[in-house]
């Protein structure tokens, strides 16, 4: 199977061409993402939904992360990437129904499965609400390990240095293939490494989006 390909940028954001994902991130090419965060609303008070990432991830497996997210391939635009909250949580959804929340542009060196690795995104962040029991969310199992919830006031306390921890529910693959209800006490730095601010500014635009 070919390895998949993503359009590639210099500092600027001007396309200069295409490389396979293991080229990208070996070299350090600039590349596009998307992220969309879940949320629900509860009379009051807002909730958001975060991934556990597989085991098995190449990068930062174990960790927890954006409720959905995914490289753009080559060709493939914003509108495109939509298709990765259906794929990952089985969440059908329109590309306008995503309330934009800004673009986010990182830097992160790592090591993947024994070989350094140079991430360079810019990532649109999108909210989607969603009313969807946990329980009905149909998690692609080679990169979703569970999804769980906390009320966005306590994320953000979270993120701020306030709170050592959060006892989140949420729902985890089971090995039948079903999902199993989970508890866990979640901690920031088990959240993938990012600018110690980018959390907590999400957090907060996700409050305050309609």
């Amino acid at each position: 199977m070919a390895e998949e390909r993503f359009d590639i940028y210099d500092e600027q954001l001007n396309p200069i061409g295409t490389a396979s994902r293991t080229e990208t991130h070996a070299l350090g090419y600039w590349h596009r993402s998307f992220h969309c965060w879940l949320t629900r609303r509860e009379e009051n008070r807002r909730f958001v939904r975060f991934q556990l990432r597989q085991a098995g991830k190449d990068t930062y497996p174990g960790y927890y992360d954006i409720t959905a997210a995914g490289h753009l391939s080559a060709g493939e635009t914003m509108q495109d990437a939509v298709r990765e909250i259906e794929e990952e949580l089985g969440v059908a959804a329109r590309f306008e129904d995503l309330i934009p929340l800004g673009v986010a542009r990182k830097e992160m060196f790592g090591e993947a499965k024994g070989m350094p690795f140079i991430d360079r995104e810019v990532s649109d962040v999108f909210a989607l609400v969603c009313s969807l029991p946990l329980g009905d969310l149909k998690l692609q199992a080679e990169e979703v390990a569970a999804v769980f919830e906390a009320d966005v006031e306590l994320l953000i306390r979270l993120f701020e240095g306030e709170l050592p921890e959060l006892i989140c529910e949420g729902v985890a693959s089971s090995a039948d293939g079903g999902l199993s209800k989970a508890t866990r006490a979640v901690r920031a730095a088990e959240f993938v490494p990012r600018e110690p601010s980018y959390y907590a500014s999400i957090m907060r635009a996700l409050r305050d989006c309609t």
